[in-house]
């Protein structure tokens, strides 16, 4: 048996080892720089639906002690050098998410995050299929890719529009899965028609790339107004399961304050703590270039490659065995 682990953790070892190096390749082939941001930061996230580890430091000289968030993304720090004028810039680093451990998610894993200056989410888009259809052919596998906007998924797999269709309609596209309906809001069951309904249809050699979120799903990327309103953004599937996820970024620092300022009310109103906004990130977004960024999860696309339902299957450690 210890021959076997032996052999499995080599493997899963030189695939991640080989995907990185593919990765890196990819991007220093283009002239984006690979950086560095802090894993410890003074403020978080406020989204409700990601929880970030707390820690305290215990102060040293000239430094008192003081409470410390382990990033759920680089994406804060990665804007601030972007809007300090470092360029197009990548990190491919560790990060942390509280309350999500099980076969499919891990609270450490590693994420691949970009931002090309000047280039809108379409083009983004086209170069995160680019970099994953490379690295599956690099593993033998090959891909077929759709794209389309979030409205058409609905209305092609469902006959609903998502941004008309009322909430009861919803719920009764999930049939019989067993849902803990109390205090959910139309975001919620509009994800849960997305991961219980549509993803599971996506075929398993297929990237399908999904773009025009409703505009209550923006988070930190830019509203397009219309009717209805989109958030421009995309999120790629390999398979059924989510990879990445691209915005084009806001750069409105008052939009921002407020959303921040309305996850936090959605935060009290769950019963969560409240959190420090990212003072730093909001004086610097008035700098933020036109740009549009996205986060790839890498234990996902390692997952797809080793034809595997199971995160512990690609990591050293699980957090079991940490």
């Amino acid at each position: 048996m210890a021959m076997v682990n032996a052999a499995r953790l080599r493997a899963a070892c030189e695939q991640r080892a080989a995907v990185q190096a593919h990765i890196r390749a990819f991007f220093a082939a283009r002239g984006v720089l690979e950086v560095e941001t802090p894993l410890l930061s003074g403020a978080a996230n406020p989204e409700p639906n990601i929880e970030p580890f707390a820690t305290t430091f215990s102060g040293h000289v000239g430094h008192g002690a003081r409470e410390r968030w382990l990033r759920p993304s680089p994406e804060f720090a990665l804007k601030r050098l972007l809007a300090a004028g470092i360029g197009d810039c990548y990190e491919l680093g560790r990060v942390f998410r509280n309350g999500e451990a099980g076969r499919r998610h891990n609270p450490e894993f590693t994420m691949l995050e970009w931002y090309r200056v000047g280039w809108d989410y379409a083009r983004l888009a086209a170069e995160t299929v680019e970099l994953v259809s490379g690295l599956a052919s690099a593993s033998g596998r090959r891909v077929e890719v759709l794209g389309c906007t979030y409205r058409e998924l609905f209305q092609r797999e469902l006959g609903l529009d998502p941004f008309t269709a009322p909430d009861s309609a919803l719920q009764r596209a999930l049939g019989e899965v067993r849902i803990q309906a109390q205090g959910l809001e139309r975001d919620d069951w509009l994800d849960l028609v997305m991961s219980h309904c549509l993803q599971p249809r996506m075929p398993r050699d297929r990237i399908t790339v999904v773009r025009d979120f409703p505009s209550s799903q923006a988070a930190l990327a830019r509203v397009r107004p219309g009717e209805p309103a989109v958030a421009e953004r995309f999120e790629l599937y390999l398979g059924a399961q989510e990879l990445a996820n691209g915005y084009q970024e806001l750069t409105d620092a008052r939009e921002q304050r407020a959303r921040f300022q309305r996850d936090n009310a959605r935060r009290r109103a769950r019963g969560q703590r409240e959190l420090p906004l990212d003072e730093p990130l909001l004086q610097a977004l008035p700098s933020l270039p036109d740009c549009a960024g996205v986060a790839l999860g890498i234990e996902r696309l390692l997952m797809w490659l080793a034809a595997t339902d199971d995160i512990a299957d690609v990591l050293t450690f699980s957090f079991a065995q940490a």
